[in-house]
């Protein structure tokens, strides 16, 4: 099972969720806020502090996945022109990461948050529902 694992309140990250799953042709990826049980579950089992998460996680066939390296392995997965942003791989982690971790660090005054996390809708509901 593919995995994103999101923070839930973030609105730049709720966006970026609605854009995955509009890519996401195949209905190959579930998804979990990482203040969700679900969440906090898959994130300790993967030895991931859930308190101190600022990053997407995105696991696949066990592997646990990070920041860019998360981003490039979801897009590997979509479908249309996201397919593209896999040339990123090419560039060093560590000035990929350095990009990341700057939007993660801003992200709240940037883009906000809301109080709770997103409650999804019918249509996408089933993306949602994990059993972990």
């Amino acid at each position: 099972m593919n995995i994103v694992i999101f923070d839930g309140v973030c609105n730049f990250c709720n966006a970026s969720v609605n854009w995955i799953i509009k890519h996401d042709k195949d209905n190959q990826l579930k998804f979990a806020a990482h203040q969700s049980h679900a969440g906090q579950k898959l994130l300790l089992q993967h030895n991931i502090a859930p308190d101190e998460l600022e990053t997407v996680v995105f696991i696949n066939e066990g592997v646990a996945y990070k920041r860019s390296d998360a981003f490039i392995q979801i897009c590997k997965l979509l479908k249309g022109y996201p397919k593209y942003f896999t040339i990123i791989r090419f560039i060093p982690r560590f000035i990929r990461d350095f990009f990341y971790n700057l939007t993660a660090k801003y992200r709240y005054n940037i883009f906000g948050k809301k109080d709770q996390c997103m409650i999804p809708t019918a249509e996408i509901r089933e993306k949602f529902n994990l059993e972990v």
